[in-house]
């Protein structure tokens, strides 16, 4: 919530101006006129002190500013995107080389990248190490959140972005 111009209660501000420059303390209405004047908006930057600090800001920007903000934290709170990468046990060198491309610019993008290795008959172990292989291959971007699960047809491991 952003305390602008006209909303602002407090008698005297504690004014910067539009350039960054202290004004110093000046009644409210004063600097009002001296946003006005400006062609700014007079912006309120914290209610908790005495007298209130206050900035111009050109005509606009202030709530532009204050949008920009909110957008940006509610990027941060989504949770990671998850992308799925599947190989076989059995992977040629340059497939291997494509998939560790394809994993690290996902990695690099901030995506979580979960690997799974299709097993068909007795082929666990060489999923496990080919897994292995690549978690090696991929720690300089990132890190694996679990161990590598084995589970009837496939097996799998989640890496996170470092």
């Amino acid at each position: 919530m952003i305390v602008m111009n006209e909303k602002i209660k407090a008698s005297e501000v504690l004014l910067t101006g539009l350039n960054g420059e202290n004004l110093g303390v000046v009644k409210r209405d004063e600097a009002l006129r001296l946003a006005r004047e400006a062609k700014a908006d007079l912006v309120c930057t914290s209610l908790f002190s005495s007298p209130p600090p206050c900035k111009l800001i050109a005509r606009g920007m202030a709530k532009q500013d204050a949008a920009k903000s909110k957008q940006e934290e509610r990027k941060k709170d989504q949770p990671l995107k998850e992308k799925e990468i599947r190989l076989t046990a059995n992977i040629e060198d340059h497939d291997y080389e494509t998939k560790m491309r394809q994993a690290d610019k996902l990695l690099a993008s901030g995506n979580a990248v979960r690997l799974v290795v299709k097993i068909q008959g007795k082929e666990g172990s060489k999923a496990k190490a080919l897994l292995e292989r690549m978690l090696n291959d991929l720690a300089a971007c990132g890190k694996k959140e679990t161990g590598i699960q084995l589970s009837g047809k496939q097996a799998a491991v989640r890496v996170l972005p470092k």
